[in-house]
């Protein structure tokens, strides 16, 4: 036996427990409003973060020096202070650095662990719907920062003539749209444009449609699943993380070009993966792996065909089901350390 490779091992441990055991402290500052009370900067003491929060001072500073063990919050002569650098990603909802959102879905994930253990034995399925409620908001408070950031300037941009058709009025489909964030970003960005958000989850699509009323946006939302959404045809279908969740994504594809304008485009936004395990054997690939195992590969198995392709599948792999589907066209568009975008099309539209 190796010890130095053990004792490193060993450190790799208690970094990854004190990582997990922080997951439900960001949850607990987040639901409490205990980070944006500190938004400020100012340096405050258990006691003034207490009588802020209505909490508890005891829990209150037990909370604070965990925080400050994780290098979450600073601590100094009897004070904490959030600096507004973790401030932005704490404790602004609309920035594109907030985090919060991708521990409570982590929250849901361990709630969830013994349903999953079960189907490890017997090789069913588990539907989304079928998850910890946590599970639907913080999908939709984990990725909304990444659309946030990216999508309306970055990866529709990326898109051959998109932005255009955006711009003077597109009939746009947004398939898998959860909580709506991704399909509510775009209808704010292009007025003329209709789009139509649908989902399989009827508590998901009424969110959405909650989420749209706040925003003041006329965007219509839909239960229906991708294999038989319908309205088109459409000038630009949308599926953001949501294609390796789904049980037979060549069918999906095959109805979606028969939804399609033929100058249409459909984007599709997967986790970024490599085409090798081995590409993948790294922070990002460590994230995605386990969600893939508790959330996509459970929900893929559950429907029919259940090809479960994983959130780690790849760009090669991704292409081969496009093409099956009847896509000729498939291209790397734009790429986040989160994010592969591809466009894809059909050979008319690619003619166009």
């Amino acid at each position: 036996m190796d010890q130095q490779r053990l004792e490193a091992f060993m450190g790799q441990f208690v970094q990854d427990l004190g990582a997990a055991a922080t997951a439900p402290l960001v949850v607990l500052g987040d639901r409490l409003g205990l980070y944006k009370a500190m938004a400020d900067g100012s340096p405050v003491t258990p006691a003034e973060l207490a009588e802020r929060t209505g909490c508890r001072e005891r829990y209150v500073r037990e909370w604070l020096c965990q925080q400050a063990a994780s290098g979450y919050i600073e601590y100094e002569d009897g004070a904490f202070r959030l600096p507004p650098e973790h401030a932005v990603a704490l404790a602004d909802d609309e920035s594109p650095n907030f985090i919060p959102g991708a521990f409570q879905l982590l929250s849901a994930m361990v709630k969830d662990e013994p349903r999953i253990r079960e189907r490890f034995r017997s090789g069913e399925g588990m539907p989304w719907g079928d998850h910890d409620h946590d599970l639907f908001e913080g999908t939709e408070r984990f990725f909304r920062p990444g659309y946030l950031a990216n999508l309306n300037d970055a990866w529709l941009p990326a898109l051959d003539g998109v932005v255009e058709k955006l711009s003077a009025g597109a009939r746009v489909a947004d398939i898998g749209c959860g909580h709506g964030a991704s399909t509510i970003l775009m209808a704010q960005a292009f007025p003329e444009s209709s789009f139509v958000g649908s989902d399989i989850h009827p508590a998901s699509i009424e969110a959405a449609r909650d989420a749209a009323a706040r925003a003041g946006v006329d965007v219509t939302f839909e239960v229906a699943s991708a294999a038989d959404f319908g309205g088109g045809p459409f000038d630009l279908v949308c599926v953001f993380d949501a294609l390796h969740d789904m049980g037979d994504p060549v069918g999906v594809a095959a109805h979606v070009r028969s939804q399609l304008a033929e100058d249409g485009t459909w984007m599709v936004v997967e986790p970024y993966a490599g085409d090798r395990v081995e590409d993948n054997l790294n922070p990002v690939g460590r994230v995605f792996y386990a969600g893939s195992t508790l959330l996509c590969t459970p929900n893929s198995l559950s429907q029919d065909v259940g090809l479960a392709l994983g959130a780690q599948a790849g760009e090669r792999r991704l292409a081969e089901v496009l093409h099956e589907g009847g896509f000729e066209h498939v291209r790397r568009a734009a790429e986040t350390p989160f994010n592969l975008v591809l466009e894809v099309r059909p050979a008319t539209a690619v003619m166009h």
